[in-house]
C-alpha cells in the first residue's frame, strides 16, 4: 500500500458554485439539481456545509473516470453524499484539476 496523495486532495467549492448555481432553483441547469439539493436539507444560508460535504466527496468515493484535455485533467466520482437529512444519496461530482491549483468543483448532480 503507498502513500500517495489523491489527486483531488485539497479540492475547494466556491460560495458562488453553492448560492449561484446548484441551490438557485431559477438557474437554467441548476434548478433541477437545486430541487434535488434543497430536498435532501442543505440551503443557501448555510452554504458552507454544503461545500464541505462536496469537497469530501472525493475522500468518501473512488474516481470512476479521468478525461485529460487541454484545460486539465477532469475528475468524476459517483456516490454517497453526506446530507443534512442523512439519506446521504448517491451523486456525481465532477472537478477540474489545471497544474498544480487545487481541483475545482465543475458540478455535481443525483446518480
Amino acid at each position: 500500500m503507498t502513500d500517495q496523495a489523491s489527486p483531488l486532495s485539497g479540492c475547494t467549492v466556491s460560495e458562488a458554485k453553492i448560492i449561484d448555481y446548484l441551490l438557485n432553483q431559477s438557474h437554467l441547469a441548476g434548478g433541477p439539481k437545486a430541487q434535488f439539493f434543497l430536498s435532501s436539507g442543505f440551503s443557501p444560508a448555510q452554504w458552507r456545509e454544503m461545500a464541505a460535504a462536496l469537497a469530501e466527496h472525493p475522500d468518501r468515493n473512488p474516481i470512476a473516470e479521468t478525461i485529460r484535455s487541454a484545460y486539465g485533467t477532469k475528475y468524476v466520482v459517483r456516490c454517497d453524499l453526506q446530507t443534512p437529512d442523512a439519506r446521504n444519496p448517491c451523486i456525481v461530482t465532477v472537478w477540474m484539476k489545471d497544474g498544480d491549483a487545487p481541483p475545482k468543483l465543475v458540478t455535481a448532480y443525483p446518480e
